[in-house]
């Protein structure tokens, strides 16, 4: 592992993330939430450190709340976020306002989403609402059906899988 990243992962406490690189919660709303999707009572909100080293990808996942993406150190970050129906893909830099890219993005509930660092590593804070909960996530890899659609429909993103 890259020494900085290294560094970054224990100076932050990381842990490794199911979908690929490294993650902390940095806070767990004290307030509840009622899902108006028939979930069960959610924690407000929920926030994360996350970070992705060179030639590790956020692998294809999804969850059922909002999830909004800010840039906070290292290279810009590609995001990549898909339809339900994989039909139509939007890819995002999120970088510093000063290289022209833009600071944050947000993720629809259920959609698709994948990323990569372009550069030796990117730093997130990933912002959920309602708060993030295991039970509401979803891998590609996990859902054959799925998986499927996307290969039939977008091969080139299989590299994400």
């Amino acid at each position: 592992m890259d020494p900085i990243v290294e560094a970054l992962v224990e100076r932050l406490q990381l842990k490794p993330h199911p979908e690929g690189g490294y993650y902390r919660e940095l806070h767990r709303s004290a307030q509840y939430v009622q899902p108006m999707d028939g979930r069960p009572v959610r924690t407000a909100l929920t926030t994360i450190y996350f970070l992705l080293p060179a030639g590790v990808v956020s692998r294809w996942h999804r969850v059922a709340s909002d999830e909004v993406w800010h840039h906070m150190d290292g290279a810009p970050l590609e995001l990549l976020v898909i339809d339900p129906g994989f039909k139509q893909v939007e890819r995002t830099t999120i970088g510093p306002l000063r290289d022209g890219s833009s600071p944050e993005v947000v993720v629809p509930p259920h959609y698709w989403q994948a990323a990569r660092s372009t550069g030796a590593y990117s730093v997130a804070c990933c912002v959920v609402g309602p708060g993030f909960d295991f039970a509401d996530f979803d891998l590609l890899r996990d859902r054959p059906e799925d998986e499927q659609q996307l290969r039939a429909n977008q091969p080139e993103l299989a590299v994400y899988i």
